[in-house]
């Protein structure tokens, strides 16, 4: 856990310097004004978008909320997690949307929002589904979503600043660069950046799974359900992934990749059960596993890790 957070707390570090380096070289330049009115503009939109994300979240995957009488096993779980994680009992969703997952979202702590859809309870055992809740607590714990949402305005600001420095002229009296070399510079660590926190969404969704596991939930249940969740999701046709796309972030796993986790996952589960036994968990541990170039490109421009990477992490847990 401590290397994760070693790699997290870099990760912000090399991330505010990014901007902090191209602010600076604009001031020194030319002093061009704009460049606050772009920033201040994505502060507030940033804003914004933290004010409402829970609604648009909730009426983008038909979220309602339920009562213990209408779920009262459900409410039992998370109640329970919720008082080992030392957090005030989130919010009990679940989404009307066919696609098996889980998800967590809310402003703060105090505003956490725990939910499933109705795909993932027809799918997981009783042992799997509390792993999967576990996770998602996790998630509210380590003030997830206001982190990648605090990480996500930096891409946006540089973006910002390359469009605006594209359509500024050059002045003859200006010191250091052209605002265009600026512009293409701010453009290049736009997309480093994207990358950036593509990587920090991967190490939280890392971060939930040690979480869960601390809240006593055996490795082997998370694993058996991230490879039921990529079969599950590997079933929808495309046009039910493309009513989720966007929000994918938020999902335990990333559903549009599931067709390719589905040919890795095979070495895992040998004796073909459908679920991922303490046997094989422990046999993975001791496997070096092997990843295709094709495979590490799409972990490096997804929100999730790889999802046999993330398995076999898991195997070191319990």
């Amino acid at each position: 856990m401590w290397i994760l957070r070693i790699k997290m707390f870099i990760l912000l570090a090399v991330l505010f310097a990014i901007i902090y380096a191209v602010v600076s070289l604009i001031a020194y330049t030319s002093g061009i004004t704009n460049f606050y009115f772009y920033l201040i503009l994505s502060l507030i939109i940033m804003f914004i978008q933290y004010m409402i994300g829970p609604k648009l979240v909730e009426y983008m995957l038909n979220v309602i909320y339920v009562t213990e009488t209408e779920y009262p096993q459900l409410h039992q779980m998370v109640a329970e997690l919720a008082l080992k994680a030392g957090i005030p009992k989130p919010k009990v969703g679940v989404s009307l949307v066919s696609l098996p997952n889980a998800f967590a979202f809310g402003r703060s702590i105090a505003d956490g929002r725990v939910c499933v859809t109705k795909g993932i309870l027809q799918l997981l055992s009783k042992e799997e589904l509390k792993a999967v809740l576990g996770h998602e607590i996790s998630h509210i714990k380590n003030h997830d979503m206001l982190t990648i949402t605090l990480l996500s305005v930096i891409p946006m600001i540089l973006y910002r600043i390359a469009w605006q420095m594209m359509w500024v002229r050059s002045d003859k009296r200006q010191r250091g660069p052209s605002p265009a070399l600026i512009g293409l510079i701010s453009f290049l660590f736009y997309f480093i950046t994207n990358l950036l926190v593509l990587y920090a969404s991967r190490i939280r969704e890392y971060f939930a799974d040690r979480g869960s596991i601390a809240l006593g939930n055996p490795g082997n249940f998370l694993a058996s359900a991230l490879y039921k969740l990529v079969y599950g999701s590997a079933r929808l046709d495309k046009e039910e992934l493309r009513k989720v796309e966007g929000l994918k972030a938020f999902f335990l796993n990333d559903p549009s990749q599931a067709l390719e986790e589905i040919r890795t996952l095979r070495q895992i589960d040998l004796d073909r059960s459908g679920t991922i036994e303490p046997e094989e968990l422990e046999l993975l541990q001791r496997k070096r596993i092997k990843l295709t170039v094709a495979d590490r490109l799409l972990e490096l421009l997804s929100t999730h890790p790889n999802m046999l990477k993330r398995i076999k992490a898991l195997s070191s847990l319990d």
